[in-house]
């Protein structure tokens, strides 16, 4: 056992302790337990179009930072400690938008490759879907994301409001890749612009080693079509790089000698230095974790057994290590990593930790396989200063109070 309860998991899977937690949390059985529901006596409702979550589920939604279908900037959030596993439904996936959501005709719309290139080629939906697809799970996070943190106090806010601008999911269409062949690269170009269909024009400069890589032309979203608020007919796909570059309602790329500096990548998504200099083109979202339950809203309940769960990831690859702390950080535990383990992708952590109802302070820290690791909060402001807003991956620490009630907290 790890300092303040941390259970390794092995221990907690032997010894009757899953029994005990049971009786601690329904109590001991007996032949009166079952009996026949208001719901067993009448047949039920009937099928639907399109499937619907229970109505005790209605509290399970985003949350917007502007009013809903409001037009302008703004995000909603999914909820993150209502989720369990690591792919996104796709009702919750967090949303960003520049100008609101277009409204786009799939038959009308047309996406077009141009600038360095032999031939430039246009696309309908109906000719790309013609092409080899493929599918890759894979995590979308703005850059934006959790730079609460950086605040002079605590949030009062839930993990939800906090780090609720990542979202996770299958994603199939067409690689970017054999596209850019059929269209004949210029050797002189190094960089694209992709720019989306949206009232803003929203573009980003890409290094075209990237779109070589492991970019997608992405159609589908969790197996049906991409949803309006994420792209729809057609969305860029930039597996661990920040959310806005991964464009949404994709119309046109341009093959370019170097990056275009655009107003989405000049006056914003750019990593301030504490020295105030401005690190333009840092892409990829370093490794990150956040303990979803217990958190901020779900409070405790008593002393006895519990699963401390979260998510951690790392656009530089595959999460190698998760440890988990109940003391604020003075000791660690190894938290078991649910498979499976993506490149790239959201991975669920679980650690069991016996609470004996007096006061913690829980902290995850993640190490990606390029040997990264999760950095403190003193560390990231000492390197980058307080005033920054964007890729902010600081360890988040939840106290636990006495009576159970988990609030932010700096530790």
């Amino acid at each position: 056992m790890a300092g303040n309860g941390l259970l390794d998991r092995r221990h907690f899977l032997q010894g009757g302790a899953l029994a005990a937690a049971a009786v601690g949390a329904g109590g001991a059985a007996t032949a009166e337990t079952l009996t026949k529901a208001p719901w067993m006596t009448a047949p039920g409702t009937p099928f639907e179009g399109y499937g619907q979550p229970s109505r005790f589920e209605a509290k399970v939604v985003r949350i917007a930072g502007n009013p809903p279908n409001a037009p302008g900037t703004g995000a909603s959030r999914t909820p993150l400690q209502a989720l369990n596993g690591m792919i996104t439904p796709n009702g919750l996936h967090f949303e960003r938008s520049h100008s609101g959501i277009p409204d786009i005709d799939p038959d009308a719309h047309r996406f077009l490759i141009h600038g360095l290139v032999k031939r430039p080629l246009v696309f309908t939906l109906e000719a790309l879907a013609r092409y080899p697809m493929t599918s890759r799970i894979a995590f979308i996070e703005c850059a934006g994301n959790s730079a609460v943190l950086f605040a002079k106090d605590p949030a009062a806010a839930t993990v939800q409001g906090i780090h609720g601008l990542v979202s996770c999911a299958e994603w199939t269409g067409v690689p970017l890749a054999p596209l850019l062949d059929e269209a004949g690269v210029d050797p002189k170009a190094e960089w694209l612009l992709a720019e989306g269909a949206d009232a803003a024009a929203m573009s980003r400069s890409v290094p075209l080693g990237k779109a070589r890589d492991d970019a997608l032309i992405a159609l589908y979203q969790n197996g049906e079509r991409i949803r309006p608020a994420n792209g729809y007919p057609m969305r860029l796909l930039l597996p661990g790089y920040q959310g806005n570059m991964n464009v949404k309602w994709l119309r046109r790329i341009k093959l370019t000698e170097g990056p275009t500096h655009t107003k989405d990548e000049t006056s914003r998504y750019s990593l301030l230095q504490q020295d105030g200099r401005v690190a333009e083109f840092k892409f990829p979202m370093d490794a990150k974790s956040v303990i979803t339950q217990p958190s901020p809203g779900l409070a405790m309940k008593g002393p006895g057994l519990y699963e401390i769960s979260g998510l951690a990831w790392s656009g530089n690859g595959k999460i190698t290590r998760v440890e988990v702390s109940a003391d604020g950080g003075q000791s660690w535990a190894p938290a078991a990593l649910a498979e499976p383990v993506l490149s790239k992708a959201l991975t669920r952590f679980r650690l069991p930790w016996r609470w004996t109802g007096g006061s913690a302070v829980l902290q995850s820290r993640a190490t990606d396989e390029t040997g990264y690791v999760q950095p403190t909060r003193a560390a990231q402001i000492a390197a980058r200063g307080a005033r920054g807003i964007y890729h902010c991956n600081l360890i988040t620490s939840w106290g636990v109070a006495e009576g159970g009630e988990v609030k932010h907290v700096y530790a």
